[in-house]
């Protein structure tokens, strides 16, 4: 009982001082609809692209961490100065440790713009409703129960004990994509995108204010062809929300239908002296059938945290065919 009451005043302390982390997804650099709404679309062509994630965190610690995300977009081109794309996706992050739920569905759009010399310019905007709870009206304090009869009265004298609430929230997001059109097998597009920018309310206890950090990132994405049927593609992005920042750096190769990816998870910031600089290396390997795309990650940690089993991600991604051009299936990403 003492532990859920330290437990109870431990997560009000939290929530009215810190400020909530977005998720992040190891293969964000290969799914960018996670980073920026300007992706709506981006495959062109009238194409469908849709995919599911689903992310497994620290699974040997009791803050064990579970995350999906699920999305699909679609393009509409009406020529090559005009085209653009429309879409939905959602996430859930539940927490162990606390019962911590955080869900959130979104609707994008992206217009893609002809700069001439093989250049194009994708604003998008993305508009969503979230929701926080963390079960509070669960727990029972100290004075609600009575020990000599043994019944449990439903009121509580704690003054923040009807003052905790679940949180919804109207969120804004922004991103925009510069693309190179592919020349030779070669092509490079980036991007820029923040997320959070009416910074909603977050705070679970009612009249208090916590608005949510707003979230930037930068990335880019550089593919080239390497010996026959072979290509390779170079990722950065850089993300940062409040004082946290992170810079992810990868490659990743295609061989026909077999992908084996790589990428360094690196803390820039090093926000104290037990920072590294270096937080995870991350593995990928997946497979192309048809239209569907099969990933499967792992990061292995290189900090101190201890072992953690480290974190195992999942995703499935489908783009369909065009039906009224020539063009192949092929994807950008």
């Amino acid at each position: 009982m003492k532990f859920k009451i330290i437990l109870f005043i431990v997560l009000l302390l939290t929530v009215s001082a810190a400020k909530a982390q977005d998720p992040i997804f190891s293969q964000a650099n290969y799914v960018q609809e996670t980073l920026n709404p300007g992706f709506s679309g981006f495959e062109d062509n009238g194409k469908v692209y849709a995919g599911v994630l689903s992310r497994l965190q620290w699974p040997n610690l009791d803050l064990k961490l579970t995350t999906q995300y699920a999305f699909v977009n679609k393009s509409f081109d009406y020529g090559p100065d005009l085209g653009f794309g429309i879409g939905v996706n959602a996430v859930w992050q539940y927490e162990s440790f606390n019962n911590y739920n955080y869900f959130q569905i979104n609707t994008n759009y992206a217009h893609r713009i002809n700069l001439d010399g093989g250049w194009f310019f994708r604003p998008g905007i993305e508009v969503g409703v979230g929701n926080k709870s963390n079960r509070f009206r669960n727990l029972r304090l100290g004075d609600q129960i009575n020990i000599n009869t043994g019944t449990i009265n439903p009121n509580s004298v704690d003054p923040l004990a009807n003052t905790i609430k679940n949180p919804y929230f109207v969120d804004f997001s922004t991103g925009i994509v510069f693309e190179k059109e592919a020349f030779y097998g070669t092509s490079y597009w980036f991007g820029a995108s923040v997320k959070h920018l009416n910074r909603p309310n977050i705070s679970f206890v009612e009249g208090e204010k916590v608005p949510l950090d707003i979230f930037y990132s930068l990335h880019g994405n550089y593919r080239f062809p390497f010996l026959n049927d072979s290509s390779v593609m170079m990722t950065a992005n850089y993300m940062q929300q409040g004082q946290y920042n992170r810079l992810d750096v990868g490659s990743l190769f295609q061989v026909e239908e077999f992908l084996v990816g790589l990428t360094a998870a690196t803390n820039p910031a090093l926000n104290d002296d037990n920072s590294h600089l270096l937080t995870s290396i991350n593995a990928f390997i997946g497979l192309e059938y048809s239209e569907l795309r099969f990933g499967f990650s792992y990061d292995m940690n290189t900090s101190k945290i201890g072992n953690t089993y480290g974190v195992y991600e999942f995703s499935l991604t489908y783009l369909s065919r065009c039906k009224s051009c020539n063009l192949d299936r092929s994807r950008k990403r």
